[in-house]
Formats: structure tokens, sequence, C-alpha cells
């Protein structure tokens, strides 16, 4: 008798995003967008900040947080403020979040140029 086994997982299913690791990635995007909009020391005069997805690695460890900028001229200045003062935002956000979660992940920021990729594709069509 011949057995056949066929695979029905593909790559993409392995990577999908637990239900725990969405709700701790929104969790994190709220409160670090309420934190940068309450900490105006930690932006570049005249820039804005939002958090617009934070994705949390499977072992809950390390969470990537993704920014825009506004101007995107002082992106790279302000996610380089950013990494610099990631411990002290990973304290506040533990503060807040620390009776949900049992470790608090490390913080990376990067920037997110959807917005500017999305203008470059318009001016593109026009």
């Amino acid at each position: 008798m011949i057995t056949f086994v066929i695979d029905l997982t593909s790559e993409e299913d392995n990577e999908m995003e637990t239900t725990r690791q969405l709700k701790i990635a929104r969790l994190i995007q709220k409160e670090l967008a309420e934190f940068f909009r309450g900490n105006d020391h930690l932006a570049v005069h005249g820039t804005m900040i939002s958090v617009t997805q934070v994705r949390i690695s499977p072992d809950l460890s390390q969470a990537r947080s993704y920014i825009s900028v506004f101007p995107s001229s002082k992106a790279e200045e302000v996610v380089k403020l950013l990494e610099d003062q990631s411990k002290m935002i990973r304290y506040e956000l533990g503060k807040k979040i620390g009776k949900q979660v049992r470790h608090i992940p490390e913080l990376r920021f990067y920037v997110d140029d959807s917005m500017d990729y999305v203008d470059r594709i318009s001016e593109l069509l026009k």
C-alpha cells in the first residue's frame, strides 16, 4: 500500500501572526502613539510622528515599530533619536502595559515610507 502525505501548509501560514501577537501589537501601537503625543521633547522641532504598524516576533521579545514622520525629510533624524531613547520608551511603555504582558518587548523603530511610495506612484500616473 502506498501512502501519500500532502502538506497543505505553506510558508505564508508559518509567517502569520498569532492572535496573541496581534493583540500585543495593537496594544503597543496604541500606547506608543499616546506616548509620542504626550512627549513633544522626543520629536524633532516641527515634526509629527505616527505609529503606522507594530510587528511582534513569535517569542514576543521584540517589537518592530514602523513610524511615519511628517515632513518625511526628517524621518531618519527622528528614527535615530527614537533608537537612542528606546530604553526609556520601553520603560515608560512597561509602566502602561506591564500588567497585561509578562515581558515588555525590545523596541526597534523603522521608517514607514509607504505614503511616500503612494505619492510617487500617483505622480507617475499623472
